[in-house]
């Protein structure tokens, strides 16, 4: 039995985290972490199932007064860090879907790892199909240079690119020979509206109420165009990528950046 603790439990992602850990006969709720509700159980608070869960605040009193196994981390950037590092410390194994993490941030959390024998696994997204959209779009950029990288998600969130985006562009990156795309002489007459530019390539983040989580990859040569597309519709739609990380998460002694790593 995986005793767990779900950081981010009123959110839309932390929500059905508590509704995957409830379903799995595996999986035990033991603790929740909230920015509020400190000292309440989770049966207290609107909108979440009638369970007798304790819910922290604070990460550090969390995990020195509960007996976990993991933590599924769901918050913010700048929380979540602090969260999966503290996890860390004290011998829990975190899951995290957020992103926004910065280079130095994972090779302080790959050090810890190390030091701590301790399994980490960071996924910038946690739908399959989004993966498999990711290592296609490797493949592919093995025979076409030229790529823009459109993702699409609801405007509460906060950093942008998404951190599918960036994972995609890390990826096709090691496929793809270097080529500055446009025209050498483009001016941008509205600052940005040629997207962000990594390694060449141009990413663009839309931010609009209705969506969830999108994303297409398109390629160009003469003639042709090749486009690689996913779609969430809901986030129940990451909730598997979830179960399957905090199953792998468990034989691990390594931060392991991207599911696709564990497929």
């Amino acid at each position: 039995m995986k005793k767990i603790i779900i950081a981010g439990p009123r959110g839309k992602m932390g929500s059905e985290a508590v509704k995957l850990v409830q379903s799995q006969d595996d999986m035990q709720l033991v603790a929740c972490i909230d920015r509020k509700n400190n000292g309440k159980r989770l049966k207290d608070v609107d909108g979440l199932p009638a369970l007798d869960v304790p819910i922290f605040e604070d990460a550090q009193e969390c995990f020195g007064q509960v007996d976990a196994d993991i933590l599924i981390e769901l918050t913010i950037p700048e929380q979540g860090y602090r969260h999966t590092k503290a996890a860390m410390e004290h011998g829990i194994r975190p899951v995290v879907g957020t992103t926004g993490f910065t280079e130095e941030q994972i090779d302080e959390l790959k050090w810890l790892a190390s030091e701590r024998n301790i399994g980490c696994i960071i996924a910038p997204n946690f739908a399959i199909g989004a993966v498999l959209m990711m290592k296609f779009s490797q493949l592919a950029a093995q025979y076409f240079q030229d790529v823009d990288i459109i993702e699409k998600h609801h405007d509460n969130k906060l950093d942008a690119p998404s951190g599918t985006a960036v994972k995609t562009a890390e990826m096709i990156k090691e496929s793809r020979e270097y080529k500055q795309q446009g025209h050498a002489n483009e001016k941008e007459t509205y600052p940005g509206a040629r997207g962000a530019d990594y390694d060449g390539m141009r990413i663009h983040s839309v931010r609009l109420p209705g969506l969830v989580a999108h994303q297409e990859v398109i390629f160009g040569s003469p003639g042709q165009t090749l486009t690689i597309k996913h779609d969430s519709l809901n986030r129940a739609s990451f909730m598997d990528g979830v179960k399957l990380a905090a199953d792998k998460v468990m034989e691990m002694q390594e931060v392991i950046y991207g599911l696709e790593n564990v497929l």
